[in-house]
């Protein structure tokens, strides 16, 4: 996939288009979102995925919010700011206040790490969201965790999904995952915003697929910036990753320490990193994982029997309003391909999403009961 597509849709993610605003009037059943600050009612969701704002801002002369086609704000009697926005997908998704022409944090909302900042987001309910809410079913942990990279002179942050049981069953051991972010996040996003834990709770409880150890780190080794992404040299995370963390996490966790039970999955920056570093570390990986980061075509591997006799899985997910125009090639083909190949090839739609954490939420839920079926 070419970084400049790439990252076309990184900034669709972040980025408010021009639009024309929303004229018909929201339907009246809002509710608090649940991504807000303890005890604020704003910003309110209403059944058609519409969010309502109330911004405090009694001095302010112009009032609005970063998502495209919404209302106009204007000011209430009780010197509050109002405003809603057009109907939005099922989700997770990031926004900014502009007041007076600066870009701000709602502080109604809880902060998310994305777009190299801490900032706003607001959660729309979704007929699956029962799939990565927190219920009552046995529990898993999100251990964080510092390692000492010699290749960076730095210690770096990850991490650890275990699964529920972990410390009880001190003799099992557990093939491991490593996920990947996207570009302007972290190594929070996965386990915040992507909820990868719940969704590994849930499908273990349901017997839907295999305990496994989950590891999330920061997927760069710079500071690169936007519109610098075609200068991103992935030579030191990778070195990061396969020679430091890998190492650190089978001598600290019970993990099964071969390349049958190792994995490596990462949604559109992670997604891209993951490609290029599995495709190279065929000794290391088993099982790939590519959602909205572009695709594996039959042309990138350079031996086919190779990659047969190790690979025991590819997996390929966008969200099917990210397909088309050419964004990531013709990733099914590329798939389909891959499967006539004799290479155990997955290609998976979440529909009525795009370039967004509901897409990558649902992509991990039909990865999981894929991995280490041995």
């Amino acid at each position: 996939m070419k970084v400049r597509l790439l990252l076309a849709l990184l900034l669709s993610v972040f980025v408010g288009h021009p639009g024309f605003a929303q004229t018909n009037a929201p339907a009246d059943d809002r509710k608090p979102a649940s991504s807000n600050q303890p005890g604020k009612e704003y910003p309110k969701v209403n059944s058609e995925g519409r969010v309502k704002f109330r911004i405090a801002a009694t001095n302010a002369r112009v009032v609005g919010v970063s998502f495209r086609d919404s209302s106009a704000f204007t000011k209430g009697e009780d010197g509050a700011w109002y405003g809603h926005t057009r109907p939005l997908d099922d989700g997770f998704h990031y926004y900014t206040i502009s007041m007076d022409g600066a870009e701000v944090p709602d502080p109604n909302s809880r902060m998310f790490f994305g777009a190299q900042r801490w900032g706003s987001a607001v959660e729309i309910p979704a007929k699956d969201e029962a799939t990565y809410t927190l219920r009552n079913v046995p529990q898993g942990q999100l251990r964080e965790l510092y390692f000492h990279s010699p290749s960076t002179a730095t210690m770096r942050r990850a991490f650890v999904y275990t699964p529920p049981g972990y410390d009880q069953n001190p003799d099992k051991r557990y093939p491991v995952l490593y996920l990947q972010h996207g570009w302007g996040e972290n190594e929070y996003g996965w386990g915040v915003q992507g909820r990868a834990r719940e969704i590994m709770d849930n499908l273990i409880a349901e017997n839907k697929t295999r305990p496994i150890i989950i590891v999330m780190i920061y997927g760069m080794t710079n500071e690169t910036r936007m519109g610098g992404m075609r200068n991103f040299d992935i030579g030191p995370f990778e070195t990061v990753l396969v020679k430091e963390l890998i190492p650190f996490v089978d001598a600290n966790f019970r993990t099964l320490a071969d390349q049958p039970h190792r994995a490596m999955a990462g949604l559109s920056m992670g997604g891209m990193e993951t490609r290029m570093i599995t495709l190279r570390n065929l000794d290391t990986f088993s099982h790939i994982g590519i959602f909205s980061g572009g695709s594996i075509a039959v042309t990138n591997i350079t031996d086919m029997a190779a990659f047969k006799a190790k690979n025991k899985l590819v997996f390929v997910s966008y969200g099917s309003k990210e397909l088309g125009n050419n964004r990531g090639g013709n990733p099914k083909a590329d798939a389909d391909a891959l499967k006539a190949a004799g290479i155990n090839s997955h290609f998976y739609v979440s529909q009525d999403t795009a370039h967004e954490w509901q897409t990558w939420r649902r992509s991990l839920r039909e990865f999981a009961p894929l991995l280490f079926k041995d």
